[in-house]
This record gives structure tokens, C-alpha cells and sequence, in this order.
């Protein structure tokens, strides 16, 4: 008898679409903490990841809802050109030339101890956790640990260590990245949604439009980064006219919601994942 789908350890069929409508950068500034709970509370978003070392995470924190499906969005870059942030851990190899953690993946990837990658992000779930966070998973910032294999040792450790489930690419194989991630994972007994692309460009309509439209079988995560248009915004980065239309596309876009309908598809959040895994 084969192994249950992921699907069906959720208590649905096989052939379910379920979909997980996810935000990234909580607590990166003041607008997407805004962006990122309107989104939740008013919108089709379904779940949402904390950046603890970023400047506003300890604002985002205060906002916290117990009912929300907030995870930890393990964070080792701080990739804006005048907007820095770093370690909360003495971690030296985790810094950049010019203070804060570095922009680039590559950069990190050339320097990071992993020793220091382990502590600095065990650190960042337990602060979570010490905010009165109910922590429903780990999704990596830029994913930064996901390819790399020491790295990704870390990430699988700290996903088994804190018994929640992980966010991993579906539109990377195994011979791509160089070593079989997902299927070690599995192998670990950690939980992740069967389809996620990890496409990092800014601005997600056409994308979500697309998966939405061309949803398969089982769990398929979706991101978006939603936040409000304020200066502070827009002067962070040329990306944010995308972050502000993530925000209208998960709130107020009726052709969103027309294509969700008719996929038939139940939004879901990391939470049913969690309970699913300590089970």
C-alpha cells in the first residue's frame, strides 16, 4: 500500500487542490506589517512569515493575532541598498563589509559559518516564539538555505528540532540543486506543500493568475508580499509599485477570486500542514 498524499493526511482526496495563499516580509517596515495583516484580515491570503531580525519585526509582533498562521521567515540577507539589518546572534561570517547581513545569496554562500547560520537562525524561531508567537513554520528569506547543502542540513535540523513544517521549491529538481532536498526531507518526516515556485521577481498578478488557472493535485503554496503605498515604501526599493499591487491583488482583485472559485481549490494554511506533521 502506497504512502498517503499529503492531501489525504489533511483529510482530503488525492485529486483536492489545495491552495496556500502566503505573505513574505512581515516586520520588514511599517507597510508591509499594515499590507501584510490586511491582507490576512480582509483578503485571500492565508498565512504569512516574520522577518525577526528586520527593523519592524517587534511591531509586527505586537499586532499579532493568535488566531493568524504567522511562521518564521528565516533571514540571512538584507538585499535593499540603503535599508540594513543584521544578525540578533554574534555571528561575524553573517556580516557584510558594510554592516548587516550581506545583500547578495552569493556573498552569504562564500562567508556564512554554518555553525553560525544554525545559531543565529534557531535564535530568530525562539525570539518568535518569546513574542507569543504560535510559529506554524519556516519559509527561508530569498531562499538562501534551501540549495546550498550544508545550509539546507541546518534548515531540515531546525524543522525537525521544532517538529513544523518547511516551504521548498517544486520548480527546482533534485539534479538542478545538486543533491535530493526534497526527498530528504521527506525522508526526515518534514512536511512541505507539493508545488511552490520560488519565482522572486516583484509584482506576483500575472504569476498567481497563472497558478491559480493551472492548479494540480494537492497542496500548492503561492506567495505574495503584500504592503501599503506609503513614502517609506516606495523609497526602499524599486520593487515596491509591485509589493503595493500585491496588496489590491489579494484584497480587492474580483478576477483573483472568479479563479480561485472556479478551481474548485480550498485555501488552506501552514497550521493544517503542522497539525498534519506532529501528528
Amino acid at each position: 500500500m502506497s504512502n498517503p498524499s499529503l492531501a489525504e493526511r489533511l483529510g482530503y482526496r488525492p485529486e483536492d487542490r489545495l491552495v496556500i495563499i502566503s505573505c513574505d516580509d512581515l516586520g520588514a517596515c511599517h507597510g508591509a506589517n499594515v499590507g501584510v495583516y490586511r491582507a490576512l484580515s480582509d483578503g485571500v491570503a492565508t498565512c504569512a512569515s516574520l522577518m525577526v531580525p528586520a527593523p519592524w519585526a517587534q511591531h509586527a509582533a505586537q499586532l499579532y493575532d493568535p488566531e493568524l498562521d504567522i511562521g518564521v521567515h528565516l533571514t540571512l540577507n538584507a538585499e535593499h541598498e540603503l535599508y540594513r539589518w543584521g544578525p540578533i546572534t554574534h555571528g561575524p561570517s553573517l556580516l557584510s563589509g558594510e554592516g548587516g547581513f550581506p545583500r547578495r545569496i552569493d556573498d552569504l554562500w562564500e562567508h556564512a559559518d554554518a555553525g553560525e547560520v544554525h545559531r543565529e537562525l534557531c535564535a530568530q524561531i525562539e525570539r518568535a516564539r518569546a513574542w507569543g508567537i504560535d510559529v506554524t513554520h519556516l519559509a527561508p528569506h530569498l531562499s538562501a538555505i534551501t540549495l546550498r547543502p550544508e545550509f539546507f542540513d541546518v534548515y531540515l535540523e531546525l524543522a525537525v528540532d521544532f517538529s513544523l513544517p518547511i516551504r521548498l521549491p517544486s520548480t527546482v529538481s533534485a539534479q538542478q540543486a545538486g543533491f535530493p532536498f526534497r526527498q530528504l526531507a521527506a525522508d526526515e518526516g518534514v512536511v512541505f506543500p507539493d508545488h511552490f515556485d520560488h519565482d522572486w521577481r516583484a509584482g506576483s498578478r500575472q504569476r498567481v493568475y497563472d497558478a491559480v488557472s493551472s492548479l494540480s493535485a494537492g497542496v500548492t503554496e503561492i506567495h505574495v508580499q503584500p504592503a501599503i503605498d506609503t513614502p517609506e515604501v516606495r523609497a526602499l526599493s524599486e520593487a515596491a509599485p509591485g509589493w503595493i499591487d500585491d496588496l489590491e491583488l489579494v484584497t480587492e482583485d474580483a478576477h483573483l477570486r472568479d479563479l480561485l472559485e472556479r478551481s474548485g481549490a480550498t485555501l488552506i494554511g501552514y497550521r493544517d500542514l503542522r497539525t498534519a506533521m506532529r501528528a
